[in-house]
């Protein structure tokens, strides 16, 4: 698809309807436009009958036309809508349905739960680093709960089932009263509904857990604003919320720091389904993930698979969106590279220190953009803080403090460069930095670097400080910077 394409994704949920609109960025990423949301509630619109209420209804219209305004001149390509359960349960969803394409001006699909489920898992893993770790992804929304596990960006088993925070809500705390009975009876119904679940997903299926949506958002939003890691989700941290409910009583009393207004009708529904599928599947953390069904459906309309080096293609866009000069920085990583070998002598090299060095390698000059002065400060700002890459913490730290500390005094990574894994590869790098300050490939013919303990040694062969005097300067300032940490640079230039 062309760099530039708007797509645009449509979800019709049981608690609100959203409208997400990505732009094809470089290296086919998709970069958020504009997010619309509106509580529409249309899950408490359905009768026992199963039939939605002209009330439920026309406020589904009513934000289907305002969304149909901003969509307007989208090609027909470029924008899917989907529904999820209750209009999967709704008899009269027929009616509903053609009128809503009418006024969104692009056709609505009610799709079954285990493409929900699916197009959910494709949403949460396009906002992960990649891993071959078995995830287990769990998604509370208003009347559905889907429950997958997959590995990369393909899902391995899928299943949905019928309950959320809506249904689960008007069902169990329809007088609003927050107290142990009604949980206890929310929890259990759950629990039971959920059943199959617990054989269908043992612990030895999945390596680390994931919520999104929803309930996941609203429990980490309190979590956070209560002082609390609302990153992770443990049983724990949930009991802790429900006791604060508890304690107010009633819904209309309820006002907890960090729960936003719509929340607050069917936050109850949400933390008792939460809890049982944590307690059911015997689940120690649920990290926040922040891709959802909308995401999954704009990666399924840029009908593109995430590229065999994810990595690689990071990089790439980085570079490009950057200004990057992206054969120096080839250039440089590929010296680096070299020399940090050298300096192991053959001890193992530890992955996580190659892959930094070979990401902050090609991204050291990132920061140029924004400013020549103190550019190696802005590349570190840019790679602590930039989302579109997806490296897991550690390994975005250690870039980041490579791409800090590839020029100017050494002080500033303070105690972390005494640790060899940051220390050797960012000395390569800064050599490297050094020997190829004339943009061109340096001559390496001869040039040798050792390692004895905290002390590295660099010699050159004969006549090459008489033919390189620039470089020769630049090594001896290196080595005066080295001379004021733990570790040595010595040389042995002729």
């Amino acid at each position: 698809m062309a760099p530039e394409s708007l797509l645009a994704a449509v979800d019709l949920g049981s608690n609100s309807f959203r409208l997400e609109i990505g732009r094809v960025g470089s290296h086919q990423r998709i970069e958020r436009v504009e997010y619309l949301k509106e509580t529409v509630r249309q899950g408490n619109g359905l009768n026992n009958r199963h039939e939605l209420s002209q009330e439920a209804m026309q406020r589904g219209w009513e934000c289907l036309a305002r969304f149909g305004e901003r969509l307007t001149g989208f090609s027909a390509t470029h924008v899917r809508a989907v529904a999820t359960q209750t209009l999967r349960e709704a008899r009269n969803a027929d009616e509903f349905v053609s009128r809503g394409s009418e006024l969104l001006g692009f056709p609505i699909e009610v799709i079954p739960g285990e493409e929900e489920a699916r197009l959910i898992y494709r949403g949460v893993s396009s906002s992960l680093p990649p891993s071959q770790q078995r995830r287990l992804v769990i998604d509370i929304g208003g009347r559905s709960t889907e429950i997958i596990v997959g590995q990369q960006s393909q899902t391995q088993q899928l299943a949905s089932f019928a309950l959320g925070s809506v249904s689960w809500s008007s069902q169990f705390f329809a007088d609003g009263a927050l107290n142990k009975s009604n949980f206890n009876a929310a929890i259990a119904a759950a629990k039971q509904t959920l059943a199959q679940a617990q054989f269908a997903y043992p612990g030895t299926a999945w390596d680390c857990a994931y919520a999104s949506s929803g309930t996941a958002n609203a429990v980490g939003d309190a979590l956070t604003a209560q002082g609390l890691d609302g990153r992770v989700i443990t049983l724990t941290k949930l009991r802790y919320l429900q006791d604060q409910l508890l304690s107010i009583g009633h819904v209309d009393k309820l006002r907890i720091p960090g729960l936003k207004e719509d929340r607050r009708p069917v936050v109850a529904g949400g933390i008792s389904v939460m809890l049982a599928v944590v307690e059911l599947l015997g689940i120690n953390e649920l990290e926040v993930a922040q891709g959802a069904l909308r995401q999954g459906v704009l990666h399924d309309l840029l009908d593109h698979e995430p590229p065999a080096d994810k990595e690689l293609a990071e990089i790439h866009a980085l570079q490009q969106d950057f200004g990057v000069d992206i054969r120096h920085a080839q250039c440089v990583e590929r010296i680096a590279s070299q020399l940090w070998q050298d300096i192991q002598a053959g001890d193992p090299a530890p992955e996580a220190s190659r892959q930094a060095l070979h990401i902050a390698a090609q991204l050291h000059e990132v920061g140029m953009r924004v400013a020549l002065s103190n550019y190696h400060r802005h590349g570190a700002y840019i790679t602590e803080h930039c989302g579109l890459a997806t490296w897991e913490p550690a390994l975005r730290q250690r870039i980041t403090q490579l791409v800090l500390g590839h020029q100017g005094k050494l002080r500033k990574l303070e105690d972390a460069i005494e640790e060899s894994d940051l220390a050797l590869p960012l000395m390569a790098l800064r050599l490297a930095v050094q020997l190829c300050h004339t943009r061109r490939e340096p001559d390496m013919a001869g040039l040798q670097i050792k390692r004895s303990g905290m002390e590295c040694k660099l010699s050159t062969p004969q006549g090459w400080m008489l033919a390189y005097p620039q470089s020769a300067r630049l090594l001896e300032e290196e080595a005066l910077a080295w001379s004021k940490t733990p570790w040595s640079l010595k040389l042995q230039l002729r």
